[in-house]
């Protein structure tokens, strides 16, 4: 993917710097830098659409011929257990809300207990992370394929 999210307005840059940040810590394994990267996801508005993008972007390249439930178990169960061995608070249903929500089927209005943009903002990234170093690329191309899709969504309606 040659596109690039650098040429983007101030909200979105900050958006794609924050969640690289957090996607770095991440994989690093970085509690401090990983919270001060949420931080900056949780203050910036429309950051979980864009993860959710890129969320779904990971999936269709990691698994092209589409997702079965067991596929999104799997997801599900290594990006939790990776995460929860240096990241304490995390939490299966938000992973799964987040997937859910990536591939289209989740309805915030038929959850009793739907997680807060900050339970997103602390998760998406997580998710995101674990699905990079599946697909084996960096996460710049689906944050730059990410705000495209966006943008030509925005268009259209």
């Amino acid at each position: 993917m040659s596109v690039t999210w650098r040429h983007l307005p101030a909200s979105a840059r900050e958006i794609a710097n924050a969640a690289g940040e957090a996607v770095t810590a991440a994989h690093q394994r970085d509690p401090t830098t990983y919270a001060v990267a949420v931080e900056r996801l949780t203050g910036a508005d429309r950051s979980g659409l864009v993860l959710g993008v890129v969320v779904r972007l990971l999936l269709e390249e990691t698994h092209p011929d589409g997702l079965d439930g067991d596929d999104v178990r799997q997801v599900l169960e290594r990006c939790v257990r990776a995460a929860a061995e240096w990241c304490a608070d995390v939490d299966p249903h938000v992973m799964l809300v987040l997937l859910a929500g990536a591939l289209g089927v989740y309805d915030p209005g038929d959850d009793d207990n739907p997680p807060s943009p900050a339970a997103v903002a602390r998760h998406a990234p997580l998710l995101v992370a674990d699905l990079v170093s599946a697909a084996g690329r960096p996460l710049d191309g689906y944050l730059a394929a990410a705000f495209v899709e966006i943008e030509r969504t925005e268009r259209h309606d």
